[in-house]
């Protein structure tokens, strides 16, 4: 069911209808935000998915997914690969809103919609991510407030594997 209603926070971020204020509006309505846009469709969230919220998405810009590897985005985005896709999204979500002053000090485990674990740390100079192999994403632009949830920009695509040490 979690993962159901967090996989639905990606759907919300392709769809056409959406209200002004929803996350996939002001995802859509942003050019940063395009790569992770066309990333949604291709895993076809939107189609399957849809739900309210509340989410938070740790949501990577296009510099972020231009970083990746030359090649990663486009086989990505190959049919084929629709479940690899899905899970990479999924683990950019967390099935709550969570603004960042919320964030304890410290690091904290999360478990994101893809059911595998987050590092998130929270210190004087801002919050980091840690993810399943060990990369890590800084947080660029946090609590961009929507009526289903936050965006945190993030400035590094999150990978799961074999989980991450917190």
């Amino acid at each position: 069911m979690k993962t159901l209603a967090t996989a639905a926070a990606l759907a919300v971020l392709t769809a056409g209808a959406a209200n002004a204020d929803t996350i996939a509006a002001i995802a859509s309505g942003n050019d940063d935000f395009s790569t992770l846009v066309a990333a949604a469709d291709a895993a076809g969230l939107v189609e399957t998915l849809a739900s309210d919220g509340p989410f938070t998405v740790f949501a990577p810009t296009n510099a972020a997914f231009d970083a990746l590897p030359d090649g990663t985005v486009e086989s990505l985005l190959e049919p084929d690969m629709k479940d690899d896709l899905t899970n990479i999204l999924l683990y950019h979500v967390v099935p709550a809103e969570v603004m960042s002053g919320d964030i304890a000090m410290g690091t904290t485990a999360v478990e994101t919609v893809a059911g595998a674990t987050l590092c998130v740390t929270a210190s004087d100079s801002g919050v980091t991510l840690t993810d399943g192999m060990g990369n890590t994403a800084t947080v660029v632009s946090a609590d961009i407030d929507a009526d289903n949830g936050v965006i945190h920009v993030i400035d590094t695509v999150i990978m799961p594997g074999e989980g991450a040490s917190c």
